[in-house]
């Protein structure tokens, strides 16, 4: 079905920008910006972990963290530290 509608220039370009205006304010709402993951050397995911290289080369292997590397320096994100700690139940 075609509906034909009778409407200047000047109130279609009106609409389309009160439209665009609206959604643009419901994105800023909505809008949470994602901030760069934090690179952690190896040296200090092993002191903030308090374990060896050797362990963290083993949970690498076993997936409980990620490694990343450039070169021959390896990095973790703080982010999958922080989500490799699990709460114990007492």
């Amino acid at each position: 079905m075609v509906q034909l509608i009778q409407i200047t220039e000047e109130k279609l370009t009106d609409t389309i920008i009160l439209a665009f205006r609206k959604e643009l304010e419901q994105l800023k709402k909505e809008f949470r910006p994602q901030h760069p993951p934090k690179w952690i050397s190896r040296n200090e995911t092993a002191e903030i972990l308090g374990v060896s290289f050797p362990t963290l080369y083993s949970w690498h292997r076993k997936k409980v963290l990620i490694a990343y590397s450039i070169g021959n320096r390896v990095y973790y994100k703080r982010e999958d530290i922080d989500n490799a700690l699990t709460p114990i139940a007492c």
